[in-house]
């Protein structure tokens, strides 16, 4: 959580008046228990989700989940099993059948964004997935831009608001 990348998104949500809301994955910093495999630690996202979606200012309709780099992975299962989220923003999504699958099958808008020069995420398997991702989605490619993001944050950042300020469409059937 206290990584340039995380803290330069966060400070580009909260510019746009979008609530930021960052935590430690089980076992990480302060956070008790311990690894899950990525599994457990999708308990962690819904148990955070119910959290935020009690405090009052929070607009249930408008909620997104972002992930960078292992939380991507996490959050993407979630956001799109999960009816309370209505957008997913995943940062230098690590490659996988598994991840691949997930965007195949995820009808929920999504923004994918990785770096040219990810070492974690070639440059042709950031192209599969976003050939492979169900509608709606935006893919993102920073040319030059790594998996830590270093002197890239404040793209990263106003790509990831600019996305959940208005970036996705939610669709009502209510009348």
């Amino acid at each position: 959580m206290d990584n340039n990348v995380i803290l330069s998104v966060g400070s580009a949500l909260v510019e746009k008046s979008i609530i930021a809301f960052m935590f430690n994955f089980r076992g990480v910093g302060r956070s008790q228990g311990s690894y899950g495999d990525g599994i457990a630690e999708q308990e962690d996202v819904a148990a955070a989700i119910s959290w935020l979606l009690s405090q009052p200012a929070v607009d249930i309709s408008r909620v997104g989940l972002l992930g960078y780099s292992f939380g991507a992975a996490v959050a993407l299962p979630v956001a799109c099993a999960d009816d309370r989220v209505r957008a997913v923003a995943l940062i230098s999504l690590p490659p996988g059948e598994s991840q691949i699958s997930q965007l195949k099958g995820c009808i929920k808008p999504k923004l994918i964004i990785c770096g040219t020069e990810d070492s974690v995420v070639p440059l042709e398997q950031a192209k599969l997935m976003e050939q492979k991702a169900a509608e709606p989605k935006q893919f993102e490619l920073i040319s030059g831009a790594d998996h830590f993001w270093c002197g890239y944050e404040t793209v990263l950042g106003e790509k990831i608001a600019t996305f959940f300020e208005g970036g996705f469409q939610i669709v009502s059937t209510k009348s």
